[in-house]
């Protein structure tokens, strides 16, 4: 048995009404961990197992070291995750209840993975948080799901960070024979790393993040998921911070089910009937997010 779950796929009403269309929810924030992330992570974590690994270590103030902490703790591997400082008090407790040793280092992920790879030791796997073959593989499981189900959608949406889900989900899409359906690819404004190389046709580096919506936030989007726009129908499209907090709320009061900004980023995107164009029938992958709590969001609301 794997160690992600098969999530829900449920026709969400309220979003359908507002939308004037099908909305549908593939409800990966139902892992166990919090996040779709453990579809990638923990394929990626039982392969290195099986391989004989006896330590993992990870970079990630977020749901990718979450994911790697309870793949460690199922499997009875040791872990450790490094954070960068601006991870927040909540999220170092999750990585702790998962009994994973947590080193803080530097201000940013980039800071805090290069310390993480100084760690890795003869016996250790490095588990990547985003860019690596592996975690692709495992994150395109959640299309072979909504395939089983017979559900094709006329267009996908998800939120893109560094590119994992993405490249993810366009390998699904191929191996499913769904080559056509296109995805709507969103990020908020001060974390578009994706839009940036998109426009500019090749990865580039921002000079800072901005975003509230940190889950997002690599300053340079993996090469693959660059790859997956030149191979696919991929629509780069921006939300404000704003819209994907609100789009937050909105959906908590929706599906009773409290997601992160960074997820709030594509569920903005559905709430939005003019940039749906003529797609009758929309997915939307609710990605999740465990750090989130209604008392930030709503703090980040009234800051704006």
């Amino acid at each position: 048995m794997p160690l992600h779950i098969q999530t829900p796929l449920i026709e969400s009403r309220p979003m359908s009404l507002a939308a004037g269309r099908s909305i549908w929810l593939k409800l990966d924030a139902l892992q166990p961990c919090g996040s779709f992330k453990l579809r990638g992570v923990g394929h990626a974590c039982e392969l290195h197992h099986a391989r004989g690994a006896r330590h993992f270590v990870s970079s990630s103030g977020g749901n990718a070291g979450l994911a790697v902490a309870f793949a460690g703790r199922s499997l009875g591997v040791p872990v450790t995750v490094v954070v960068p400082e601006t991870t927040s008090e909540r999220a170092r407790q999750l990585l702790r209840l998962e009994d994973a040793k947590v080193i803080v280092h530097g201000g940013s992920w980039q800071e805090a993975n290069q310390l993480a790879q100084t760690l890795v030791g003869a016996n250790d796997a490095f588990i990547h948080p985003f860019d690596d073959p592996l975690l692709w593989t495992g994150h395109a499981s959640l299309i072979d799901e909504v395939a089983a189900a017979g559900c094709k959608p006329d267009a996908l949406i998800l939120s893109v960070g560094g590119g994992g889900l993405l490249s993810g989900v366009v390998e699904g899409l191929k191996r499913n024979g769904w080559d056509d359906v296109p995805v709507l690819a969103v990020e908020t404004t001060g974390a578009a790393s994706f839009h940036a190389a998109v426009e500019a046709g090749h990865t580039v580096e921002l000079p800072a993040l901005s975003s509230i919506a940190t889950s997002l936030g690599a300053k340079r989007v993996a090469e693959q998921a660059l790859e997956c726009a030149r191979s696919h129908p991929v629509e780069s499209h921006l939300v404000t911070d704003r819209e994907a907090l609100q789009a937050c709320e909105r959906f908590l009061a929706d599906h009773r089910l409290l997601v992160e900004p960074a997820c709030g980023a594509a569920l903005a995107l559905a709430y939005k009937a003019e940039v749906l164009g003529n797609y009758r029938k929309v997915l939307v992958v609710v990605c999740g997010g465990a750090t989130a709590t209604l008392e930030q969001i709503q703090l980040w609301l009234a800051a704006q």
